[in-house]
């Protein structure tokens, strides 16, 4: 605990997707005082095309009072 399922369009290379794993797991050791060993990441690419149906609509519109960061779009 805990774990954080990033999705975003392809394109992301692996060094970056590393890269954003381990800043991600560093922000939660410090601000959620968590180890690192507790801290689990996936990334999934979900297609520019598909990403309104798949994940908007399915995912983040209807748990808008549950986003901390709400999206612009």
């Amino acid at each position: 605990m805990p774990h954080v399922i990033i999705k975003m369009y392809p394109g992301t290379s692996e060094e970056q997707k590393e890269k954003i794993a381990q800043e991600i797991t560093t922000i939660l050791m410090i601000n959620a005082d968590k180890p690192e060993e507790a801290v689990s990441i996936a990334i999934i690419e979900v297609a520019e095309d598909a990403w309104m149906e798949e994940v908007y609509s399915k995912e983040i519109l209807p748990n808008m009072e549950n986003l901390y960061k709400k999206p612009g779009y």
